[in-house]
């Protein structure tokens, strides 16, 4: 093996600053593992982290990213989860096994890799033992690194703290990574599924997916199309995606005693609702961020069971981050990944 690696750092925020740089291949301390890297999925929350649209302070240089599937290759004293050979995913927040995360009123959690501490978009890195799970055996590493943020995310959401059940109703906005997880796993729990987005092209692969109903949102107003469809009780579980102003549909279009997930914001970190429906509906509103180490793996064997396959749109060279970052720039249906 060779005795340098390559890996992507920036010494600054900006896009413009992101390299392709030589270093030598780190070692494992005491509870620690090394992983060879063969695929690292992008999340718009990673091109938010870079352009600094995140106030976040990072270690630099910074290695961006917090998504990777690989394969241990070297294993640190007093490390015993896991065997030379095992195919494994990152988790999202390092240390986050169960139950909730540290952290208090004043000082909310988010230590998360690829933010506060280094990412994945490197040919070997070095975690501790905890921060990482066994990779799904039904998948290949490019579906598998798909599921840290993304598909823990819809997981969280629906079933994890969502309690969905067989026969209550989902409205997906968007066919961005969380959401085509999010409209996978509600049918693998026998949920009907309603989808927004923008795109008639992109409308019709979700239905190819097992959407059950399908909604233009420019060609009309989505909540009344809400209403005609499911002859005004309206959806069990929102996956809002969009934040913003967005939300205050949401809250129209959500059934009495229904739930939103707030996942996204991408219309910004201020959000605003109407008080009237929020009280006369009494929906649960959850912020969902991500999710525990725990809730992974029950997603991991969720996947294997239910032979779920996430949406790649395209699969890049690790060379070509720019690339995929314009890519991410102009929508994905699903995930774009970065393979070796």
């Amino acid at each position: 093996m060779a005795d340098t690696m390559q890996r992507w750092t920036m010494n600054a925020i900006g896009r413009e600053h992101l390299q392709l740089t030589n270093c030598a291949i780190p070692q494992p301390g005491p509870h620690q593992v090394r992983v060879k890297v063969n695929a690292v999925a992008l999340n718009y929350r990673d091109k938010m982290v870079i352009e600094g649209a995140m106030p976040l302070e990072l270690p630099l240089p910074f290695i961006p990213a917090s998504d990777m599937a690989g394969i241990v290759d070297a294993i640190g004293s007093g490390s015993t989860r896991f065997h030379l050979g095992d195919r494994v995913i990152s988790t999202f927040s390092p240390d986050w096994i169960d139950d909730k995360p540290n952290g208090d009123a004043r000082n909310p959690p988010y230590r998360t890799l690829g933010g506060i501490e280094q990412g994945m978009l490197a040919e070997y890195v070095v975690v501790d033992e905890n921060w990482l799970s066994v990779a799904p055996s039904t998948l290949d590493d490019a579906q598998a690194s798909t599921l840290p943020c993304a598909g823990l995310t819809a997981w969280f959401a629906l079933v994890e703290r969502g309690h969905l059940r067989a026969g209550e109703s989902v409205l997906v906005q968007g066919t961005g990574g969380v959401a085509l997880f999010a409209l996978q796993l509600a049918k693998a729990q026998g949920a009907q599924v309603f989808i927004t987005s923008s795109s008639d092209e992109k409308l019709q692969r979700a239905k190819a997916l097992g959407a059950d109903y399908t909604i233009n949102r420019l060609q009309s107003d989505w909540v009344e199309q809400i209403y005609a469809l499911t002859q005004d009780r309206g959806i069990d579980h929102i996956i809002e995606i969009v934040g913003g102003t967005n939300l205050a549909n949401s809250i129209q279009a959500v059934a009495i005693h229904g739930r939103i997930s707030v996942i996204g914001v991408l219309e910004g970190f201020d959000i605003t609702l109407p008080a009237g429906p929020l009280l006369l509906k009494s929906p649960t509103i959850q912020g969902i961020g991500v999710g525990h180490r725990r809730a992974l793996e029950d997603l991991v064997r969720a996947v294997d069971a239910n032979g779920i396959k996430p949406i790649i749109d395209q699969r890049y060279r690790f060379d070509q981050l720019p690339e995929a970052l314009e890519h991410l720039d102009r929508g994905a249906f699903g995930k774009i990944v970065l393979v070796r």
